[in-house]
């Protein structure tokens, strides 16, 4: 589904704050959720300018596999709202701990770009979606 994931600014902090800061807390969210993009702009900056926004589109939540090796992956499809006006093409998936506002976790771009008209719906498929850390 992506060519590759980005840590976020946020993340990255969370991690070298609680891990080599004597442990900063770090809430583990209660639920993620993926977002969908147009365009890079701003997510490099941990600011998702360029999220889809209007005909009915929202944030969808996702349930990811246990790592072992270093990677993880989505174990049911991710279905979005269909959607009752254009979304745009969209070419790039954040991963959030909100289904509004929150914090920036995790983003990248798609294999390939698609484009949502009205009418409609954007799925990923059950283990499309993957996160790999080296």
């Amino acid at each position: 589904m992506a060519t590759g994931y980005a840590i976020s600014n946020y993340l990255e902090n969370a991690i070298l704050n609680h891990f080599l800061r004597g442990g900063s807390a770090v809430s583990q969210p209660s639920a993620i959720y993926l977002g969908l993009f147009t365009d890079a702009a701003g997510i490099v900056a941990d600011q998702p300018t360029t999220e889809v926004s209007g005909g009915s589109y929202a944030r969808t939540a996702v349930t990811c596999s246990a790592s072992t090796t270093g990677t993880t992956a989505n174990t049911g499809d991710v279905t979005f709202p269909t959607a009752s006006a254009s979304w745009g093409t969209i070419n790039y998936v954040g991963v959030f701990d909100a289904s509004t506002s929150g914090n920036l976790l995790f983003w990248g771009a798609l294999t390939a770009s698609k484009t949502v008209a009205s009418g409609d719906t954007f799925k990923i498929t059950t283990g499309s979606f993957t996160v790999t850390l080296d």
